[in-house]
């Protein structure tokens, strides 16, 4: 599904920008929340449900999240709006749980289980009985197998062994593509997802099928803001590059940012900088002295969350370096102090990272490429005729390479080699957060010493997170051919001495 625009991300899309344009334009803000739903299923046959009912019951709730609001309770019917003043202030925050299953959306999805469809042709040889172990297949009058779900312990080998892939391996998308587990299913078998696993990467969200799971959004109090006068001021994650389109040069986005009401605009990979130059002094000061045995990055949320909540004994493990979305902030509000800093990016995670007591003061919103794009589309900012542009030049290649997978270890690699060059560097790299905690294993058990090692949640790194608006592999190669022609290759050696309030 990734890299597709579907009925789901159109969907999305709508609400978005249907929320933003009463944010920016209503005058009766409760009377229109309540009319988005009928705006965006118009007619009274439904497009993709059974029942129009249930098309604006689903669409209500996704408003609600596109507010930063909770579900509604499914016992006691709210209105749309109902707790719309305690969500709408300056210091609210995301109520946790950042990713929700809206439970009227939700299709059932069988978790694990084998069914032979009708492509059986009732063979001779029957390999999918012999190699059963359980003996959970039997041949029915017509001569098709069939699997008996009480017998069958979901090994696969009757899968494996048919020559005409007739038997389906029918599994729930999100959980499959949760890398922590910590999707189940609910008492009446819809996905539900256990808090204490999540680390709010955002994977089962882009995966579903039906759009059952969504994220809060904080577009509707960001406008707020700015409507108000705040000076609110964007921080843009190095990923952003062709994230509008494949023409559109991060200085025709930061004149667009300024154009629908941001007061300054700057790059996080400033912070990315930071980071790398930090990251190599402890890597040869720490690590190859062996004060430390390994060191993780700490610049993916997702990635720090896992190896704080399943591998406690690790936490001290992860660089104290600021990521480089908290030092970019910290930057921007000694520039500038009356600043609400905003944090514009690929990440679903860094909606959760932000509100960490440590982070909180520092960065005020958080909004993804795909909310920033329906705010482009509410305010009428079309790409294909907007032709201001504004320059900014506040980091180097290494930092904006951070964006893809690999390119963290690669930005702290080139910094040992250039400024502690007769340091041997041993690099690792893991994407998914599957693969990440396969690599978390490793280091507790000894095998990665005198590594660093780079952890991103989402598997092709921050071009892949949940919050993107083009295809992973495009994304990929918009980064490296903006980091290609960026002037300064590397940041300054002492970047690393910089101390941040």
């Amino acid at each position: 599904m990734r890299g597709l625009e579907t009925s789901v991300i159109k969907l999305r899309r709508k609400i978005f920008v249907e929320v933003a344009k009463v944010a920016y334009e209503s005058e009766n803000v409760n009377d229109d929340i309540e009319a988005i739903p009928y705006k965006i299923t118009p007619n009274e046959v439904p497009q993709y449900r059974e029942s129009i009912y249930r098309e604006r019951a689903i669409a209500s709730e996704r408003v609600r999240l596109a507010m930063g609001m909770s579900l509604r309770p499914q016992d006691r019917p709210v209105h749309i709006t109902s707790g719309l003043d305690a969500s709408n202030i300056a210091d609210q925050y995301y109520e946790p749980p950042l990713m929700q299953v809206i439970p009227s959306a939700c299709d059932k999805c069988e978790e694990n289980a084998y069914e032979v469809s009708n492509q059986c042709r009732g063979c001779v040889a029957r390999s999918c009985m012999t190699v059963c172990p359980r003996g959970a297949i039997s041949v029915d009058e017509d001569g098709k197998s069939v699997i008996d779900d009480a017998k069958c312990i979901k090994c696969g080998k009757c899968k494996a062994a048919c020559p005409y892939d007739a038997i389906a391996h029918k599994t729930r998308p999100c959980a499959q593509a949760c890398g922590v587990q910590a999707i189940k299913s609910d008492a009446l078998g819809r996905a539900s997802i256990d808090p204490n696993k999540c680390v709010g990467c955002g994977q089962c969200m882009v995966s579903c099928p039906f759009g059952a799971i969504a994220d809060k959004s904080q577009i509707f109090q960001l406008i707020q803001a700015m409507k108000q006068g705040d000076e609110v001021v964007a921080e843009v994650a190095p990923a952003i590059i062709g994230q509008f389109g494949a023409n559109v040069s991060l200085w025709k986005v930061k004149a667009a940012l300024k154009e629908i009401g941001f007061k300054e605009v700057f790059e996080v990979a400033h912070g990315a900088d930071v980071g790398a130059a930090t990251e190599a002094h402890h890597y040869a000061t720490e690590v190859v002295t062996g004060k430390v045995p390994f060191m993780l990055t700490s610049c993916c949320p997702a990635w720090s969350m896992l190896a704080k909540k399943q591998f406690p004994e690790l936490i001290d493990r992860v660089s104290s370096a600021l990521t480089p979305m908290v030092a970019t902030s910290r930057s921007i509000k000694q520039k500038l102090p009356n600043s609400r800093v905003v944090f514009i990016g690929p990440c679903a995670a860094k909606k959760l990272e932000a509100m960490r007591r440590t982070v909180r003061s520092d960065v005020d919103f958080v909004i993804t490429f795909e909310e920033l794009a329906a705010m482009f589309e509410a305010k009428g900012i079309d790409f294909k005729t907007f032709d201001r542009e504004e320059p900014i030049h506040d980091a180097s290649a290494a930092g904006r390479g951070y964006a893809v997978a690999g390119g963290v270890a690669s930005a702290v690699e080139s910094c040992i080699k250039e400024y502690y060059p007769d340091v041997e560097v041993k690099i690792e790299h893991a994407e998914g957060l599957s693969e990440c905690k396969k690599m978390l294993m490793l280091a507790k058990v000894g095998k990665k010493n005198g590594c660093l090692i780079e952890g991103m949640g989402c598997p092709g790194g921050c071009v892949a997170g949940a919050g993107v608006n083009i295809p992973v592999q495009k994304g990929a190669s918009e980064v490296q051919k903006f980091k290609a022609d960026s002037t300064k290759k590397l940041p300054e050696k002492d970047l690393y001495e910089i101390r941040l309030p």
